[in-house]
C-alpha cells in the first residue's frame, strides 16, 4: 500500500478510537508529503506492510510530529495542535514546515517501532485479578507481563478502578481509571503483589526523559486525559522490565514456581504480534507449568487480545490446576469501556 493509503487507513482507526484530530491530520499529512525527500526515501527502505498491521509508519510519523510539539521545537506546529484549532490550510502549512525543518529528527524518530503503554488497559487487569483471586482464594500475586514496554501496567495494583460505581484499589492510588462499565458488577477480592517482572524486546525506562517523551508522544494530541494518566503512572512506576524475547524469558521465569502465590502471566494487545512459532512455544510452556500447579500455588494466564470479532478485544483467562478456560467479557483496545461478563466459577 502507498503511504497515502495507510495514512487514510490509520485515520479511520483513530476516528473510531476517539481522536478527531488524528483522523483529520493524517490525511492532510499525505497531501503535503514531499516525495523523493530524504524522509520519503527512509520510509521506502521499510520492507513489507507499512500500515497499522505492519511497521505502523503513520503512527511513527504522527508521534514524531507530536514529540516536536511536546518539546516546543516547532512553535508553528504547537500553535496548530490541540487545544488550538486552525484551518486545514494552516495545518497543512505547519506540517509542510515541520517536514522540511525537522527532517533529520523525523528520520531518526521513525527508526524505532511504536512504543506505547496504554494505562487504561489496567482496568481489565485489575478486574481480572479480582476475579481470579476470588476463584482461587489465593491473594498473593506473582506478576509476569509479556510485552511490558515501560512496565506501567505492571503497577496495576497501585491504581484504583471505578467499575460502574464499584471502587476497588488503594486509598492512596496513583491514579483512578473510570471506563464506561457494562455487564455484570465487579466482585471485589483483596490481593497483594509480592513480586513483579516484565519483558519487552525494547523496554523503555520511563524515568529516562527521552523514553518518557517517546511514551507521551505516541499518545494522541487531542486526548489529554491519556497524557495525564500516563504522567501519573510514570511518577508511580517502580517496575522492572527486562530486555529479551518474551518466550525465552518466560521459560526461565517458569522454572522457579512461586510458593503460596498465584503466578499471573498476562499481556494486553501484544500476543497477536508474536510470530506463530513463538505463540505455540509460549502456550506449551504455560500449559506444562500449569500441569504442575496446585491449589496453593495456582497459575493464571490473563489476556486482552483481538479475536477477530467486534467490538473491542476479548478478555480471557486460563487457570490451573484444572486448565479452566474462562471468558471474562470484552473491552475497548484503549480501555475506554469494559463489558464485564465473567463465566461463573
Amino acid at each position: 500500500m502507498t503511504l497515502n493509503a495507510v495514512l487514510e487507513e490509520q485515520a479511520g482507526h483513530c476516528a473510531a478510537l476517539g481522536s478527531p484530530f488524528m483522523a483529520r491530520m493524517l490525511p492532510l499529512l499525505g497531501q503535503v508529503w514531499r516525495t523523493a525527500s530524504q524522509l520519503d526515501r527512509a520510509i521506502a527502505r521499510f520492507d513489507g506492510d507499512i500500515g497499522p498491521n505492519g511497521h505502523s509508519l503513520p503512527l511513527r510519523l504522527a508521534s514524531g510530529l507530536h514529540a516536536l510539539v511536546l518539546t516546543g521545537q516547532q512553535p508553528g506546529l504547537v500553535s496548530a495542535y490541540p487545544p488550538n484549532t486552525v484551518s486545514d490550510a494552516r495545518l497543512k502549512d505547519v506540517l509542510t514546515d515541520a517536514l522540511v525543518t525537522h527532517e533529520a529528527f523525523l528520520i531518526d524518530w521513525i527508526a524505532s517501532p511504536p512504543q506505547t503503554n496504554e494505562v487504561r488497559r489496567s482496568a481489565v487487569l485489575i478486574a481480572g485479578a479480582h476475579d481470579l483471586v476470588r476463584r482461587t482464594g489465593v491473594s498473593r500475586l506473582h506478576l509476569s507481563e509479556l510485552g511490558a514496554s515501560a512496565g506501567l501496567n505492571l503497577m496495576f495494583d497501585r491504581f484504583a478502578l471505578d467499575a460502574g460505581g464499584v471502587r476497588v484499589g488503594p486509598d492512596d492510588a496513583a491514579l483512578t481509571l473510570a471506563p464506561d462499565w457494562f455487564g455484570a458488577p465487579l466482585v471485589a477480592a483483596r490481593f497483594s503483589v509480592s513480586e513483579r517482572r516484565g519483558v519487552d524486546l525494547n523496554p523503555l525506562d520511563p524515568r529516562d526523559p527521552a523514553n518518557a517523551l517517546r511514551l507521551r508522544a505516541y499518545l494522541w494530541p487531542d486526548q489529554p486525559h491519556r497524557l495525564a494518566l500516563t504522567d501519573a503512572a510514570i511518577a508511580a512506576n517502580a517496575a522492572h522490565v527486562e530486555r529479551g524475547d518474551a518466550v525465552d524469558w518466560l521459560e526461565t521465569r517458569l522454572e522457579s514456581p512461586s510458593q503460596d502465590h498465584m503466578h499471573l502471566i498476562y499481556h494486553t494487545i501484544a500476543w497477536q504480534y508474536f510470530p506463530p512459532d513463538k505463540q505455540a512455544r509460549g502456550t506449551a510452556l504455560i500449559e506444562a507449568a500449569g500441569a504442575d500447579a496446585t491449589p496453593e500455588r495456582p497459575l493464571a494466564w490473563l489476556a486482552l487480545e483481538s479475536d477477530g470479532t467486534t467490538p473491542g478485544a476479548a478478555i480471557t483467562a486460563r487457570l490451573w490446576p484444572g486448565d479452566h478456560r474462562i471468558s471474562l467479557g470484552r473491552a475497548d483496545f484503549h480501555g475506554r469501556w469494559v463489558d464485564w461478563n465473567p463465566d461463573q466459577p
